[in-house]
């Protein structure tokens, strides 16, 4: 069987929050392993550039822009591409966001924002996609975690809740959806080198307490993200469900 196993030629991923850093490079990644890619976003313009430089490696991609915040929006996005184009065999959750403030001082607003974007959405869309999956007897759904489903900073404990219900969001389908062939897990970046985190990458002084606390010593690099992510999204994982893996170079293992 071998490399066979990582095969996903045939299969059809839709990626939220693709049209940039993470979600941007887990699709390229998909589609070298051999899936059609699907794209989402909510701006337009970068979302059509993504999709440009996507196409231009060869893959083949589509776009569905929705809000993955708007559950009527969400349904009616992926029951219409279930019956215009075909199948979605393998969703991966990552539309996120970030809001970094004293939590005595942290907005309510912006604390809705973060409730919203980061952890309703995992559960419109997984819901939305999930009902055609279940009808067909399988299907795989990869939730982008973070280091900080494990462990807390100063100034971002709503994310870090928000992203510690996205692991036990990710437990709660397994233990609903596994007995129909679905296997759901989630996939938890440490430290990565993309738009969401360039205030920190950009802070020399960040940078060094992070290449000392991180045992190997560095930034994650996007692309070492994407064999997590083929393998959560083949046949390879077909018993693997439930479970989080963390790709962080070591940072949550150690103190």
């Amino acid at each position: 069987m071998g490399l066979k196993l990582f095969d996903l030629n045939g299969r059809r991923a839709l990626i939220t929050g693709s049209s940039q850093g993470i979600g941007l490079s887990l699709a390229e990644g998909l589609a070298v392993a051999g899936a059609e890619i699907v794209l989402n976003g909510r701006d337009a313009a970068k979302l059509r550039g993504a999709a440009e430089q996507l196409t231009g490696t060869g893959a083949t991609v589509r776009t569905l822009g929705f809000d993955v915040t708007d559950h009527d929006a969400v349904r009616t996005a992926i029951d219409g591409f279930e019956a215009e184009v075909g199948p979605i065999d393998i969703l991966v959750n990552n539309a996120g966001m970030q809001h970094r403030s004293p939590l005595e001082d942290f907005p309510a607003d912006a604390f809705e924002s973060l409730l919203q974007t980061n952890i309703a959405s995992v559960f419109h869309v997984g819901q939305a996609v999930a009902r055609h999956m279940i009808r067909r007897g399988r299907g795989k759904i990869v939730n982008i975690c973070s280091v900080q489903t494990a462990l807390a900073r100063q100034g971002i404990a709503p994310y870090t809740a928000t992203k510690g219900a996205v692991a036990n969001l990710t437990k709660g389908m397994a233990a609903d959806w596994a007995k129909y062939g679905l296997q759901c897990n989630g996939l938890a970046p440490g430290y990565f080198d993309t738009p969401l985190n360039a205030a920190l990458v950009a802070d020399q002084d960040f940078t060094s307490w992070l290449e000392k606390r991180t045992p190997a010593g560095r930034w994650g690099r996007v692309e070492e993200l994407v064999g997590t992510c083929i393998f959560l999204s083949s046949d390879a994982s077909s018993f693997v469900n439930g479970t989080t893996i963390f790709v962080d170079g070591g940072i949550s293992a150690c103190l």
